[in-house]
């Protein structure tokens, strides 16, 4: 079985569209297409559907693509542990962060890297995301901490910790409290912030995701914390992870969807090819099993 179509197949699952899994592995839409086809007739499943909403997998697809997930891992597993057997690398792990990840995500990496059977330091870099990709790509960085967000197929993911939503909106009705309904918090006007802490990506695509429009000030905040800032003060309704609230709101309430939690995923992102790969993994292991009391923290009611 060819591995390339497992590896297609899967950048087609993270980015539900084929041309977005193509350019991200370098290749032609037709090649990747026919190397995801070629893989279909060896399994004899079709694994996607087409629609106007995007690339979904079939029935088939949704039992199989979990299992292709798998084996990759295991594969990538297998080569970064016969690397690091061979060509021992030295040195710290880069780490990229998003201004998004909070201070004690990064604590706990801090002991996930000394940990490791190799201990290691950690370099931060704190980023825009687009540097922050830019620089993982060129090898200026080994793993980045980010919200999950944007597909980046090519590389491995795993997610280290999530987070409830929260709306601030000063123009809801007076005195409500409890969880608010997206669909009722769609009649709001949100500020927004520059597209680079990740933030005003997971708005856009939670609205925009669920059919609704999503109306916006027409100014713009310069961060999350003046994004919580302004809304404190009036000036339009503000969309945050629960912890980058930084001061209490009278309007504050907790974001759900049909009654569930609307949360923010945070993810670690790594290269396979990486020299580091194997201590990689098992950083970004030791990192989530960390990072669970965290998430069960931002879950709890004031």
């Amino acid at each position: 079985m060819n591995v390339e179509g497992l590896r297609y197949a899967q950048a087609v699952s993270r980015t539900k569209s084929f041309s977005a899994a193509a350019r991200d592995y370098g290749v032609t839409q037709p090649a990747l297409s026919n190397g995801v086809a070629r893989l279909e007739e060896e399994l004899g499943v079709r694994l996607f559907d087409r629609s106007p909403r995007g690339v979904q997998p079939t029935a088939h697809g949704a039992v199989v693509l979990p299992m292709i997930d798998h084996a990759l891992g295991a594969l990538d597993s297998i080569v970064a542990e016969a690397r690091r057997l061979t060509r021992p690398a030295t040195g710290g792990i880069r780490v990229g962060v998003s201004p998004l990840i909070g201070a004690d995500l990064v604590a706990c990496a801090f002991d996930a890297a000394r940990g490791l059977p190799r201990p290691r330091e950690l370099v931060l870099r704190e980023a825009d995301l687009g540097l922050l990709r830019a620089d993982l790509r060129s090898g200026e960085l080994d793993v980045l901490l980010v919200p999950a967000v944007e597909a980046m197929p090519a590389y491995r993911h795993r997610i280290i910790l999530s987070e409830p939503v929260v709306v601030v909106d000063p123009a809801g009705a007076p005195g409500a409290e409890g969880p608010l309904e997206l669909d009722a918090a769609a009649g709001a006007d949100y500020i927004l912030v520059p597209d680079t802490c990740g933030l005003t990506t997971f708005t856009t695509q939670l609205f925009r995701g669920h059919d609704l429009a999503l109306r916006t000030y027409p100014g713009e905040a310069a961060s999350y914390r003046v994004l919580d800032e302004w809304a404190g003060i009036g000036v339009g309704a503000a969309l945050l992870p629960r912890s980058k609230i930084t001061r209490r709101h009278a309007s504050c309430r907790p974001l759900v969807r049909a009654g569930a939690p609307v949360e923010i995923s945070y993810e670690a992102v790594w290269s396979r090819s990486n020299p580091l790969a194997a201590d990689l993994e098992e950083f970004v292991e030791s990192l989530a099993e960390a990072a669970v009391p965290l998430g069960s923290d931002t879950s709890a009611s004031d």
